[in-house]
C-alpha cells in the first residue's frame, strides 16, 4: 500500500499541485452572467422526411459561471445538439432546449434558453419535374423581333418536403440578355426556385436558344 503512495510520488505530487492551480484560478475568477448566442446542430435526420417548417440556426442562452469559463462559451466552443431519432412519422414535434442537449461546462449554470422550446413540422420528402420559364433583359433593334426561342431541357426535377414541391408551379431562368443579339443565338443560364425549402437535385442550368428575325408589322 505505501509502495503505491510513494511510487513516482514525484509527478504525482506536481499534478496535485496543478490541479490546485486550475482550481484556485477558477474559483477566484469573478461569477458573471452573460447571453450568448449558439448554433443549433442536428443529428439523426428521419430517412424520407424533411422539415417543412422554418429551420432554427441558433438560439441564445442565458448562463452562469466564472468567467473565464464563459469566455470560453463564446469561443464557439458550443452547440445545441437536437436528436431526432424519436421522428418517425409527419407531424409536428416539439423539442425542450435543456442543460443535457447544451453539454455546458459543470461549473457553468444554465440560466434559460431563448426560445425555450422549439417545434418543425415533418413531411414527406418528394420530387417532381417542372418547367422552366425563360425571360429576356436588353433591348433589339424596333427593325428586329424574338421570332422564337426554346429551353433544353425544358423542365428539371425539383426535391423537398411535400407541400413545398406543390407549391412549386415553375422555375426561374435568370434573364437572357438580347443586346446586340443576331441570327440564331444559345447560352447557359443559371435557373432559380422562389421556394427556399425546395431543391433543384440536377445542376441548375438550362440552355436557352433564340432566334431573332426582322420584325413583321402589321399595317
Amino acid at each position: 500500500m505505501k509502495e503505491l503512495l510513494t511510487k513516482n510520488f514525484g509527478w504525482k505530487f506536481l499534478s496535485l499541485v496543478a490541479a490546485f492551480g486550475i482550481w484556485m484560478s477558477v474559483a477566484s475568477e469573478p461569477v458573471l452572467t452573460t447571453i450568448i448566442s449558439i448554433p443549433v446542430e442536428y443529428k439523426n435526420f428521419p430517412k424520407n422526411l424533411e422539415i417543412s417548417s422554418d429551420i432554427v440556426e441558433d438560439v441564445d442562452i442565458e448562463a452562469k459561471g466564472p468567467a473565464g469559463l464563459l469566455r470560453d462559451l463564446t469561443n464557439g466552443h458550443l452547440a445545441a445538439v437536437l436528436d431526432l431519432s424519436s421522428v418517425t412519422s409527419p407531424g409536428e414535434r416539439t423539442f425542450t432546449l435543456s442543460n443535457s442537449l447544451l453539454r455546458l461546462p459543470a461549473d457553468v449554470t444554465l440560466i434559460r434558453t431563448i426560445p425555450a422550446q422549439v417545434r418543425f413540422r415533418f413531411e414527406h420528402s418528394t420530387t417532381k419535374l417542372v418547367p422552366v420559364m425563360a425571360s429576356f433583359s436588353g433591348k433589339l433593334p424596333d427593325s428586329e423581333e424574338v421570332a422564337s426561342f426554346e429551353v433544353n431541357p425544358p423542365e428539371l426535377r425539383i426535391a423537398g418536403p411535400e407541400s413545398r414541391v406543390a407549391a412549386v408551379r415553375m422555375l426561374e431562368a435568370d434573364p437572357f440578355d438580347l443586346t446586340g443579339v443576331t441570327g440564331t443565338t444559345s447560352r447557359e443560364v443559371e435557373v432559380y426556385a422562389s421556394e427556399p425549402q425546395v431543391r433543384i437535385l440536377s445542376a441548375p442550368q438550362v440552355t436557352v436558344r433564340v432566334q431573332v428575325a426582322a420584325a413583321h408589322y402589321t399595317p
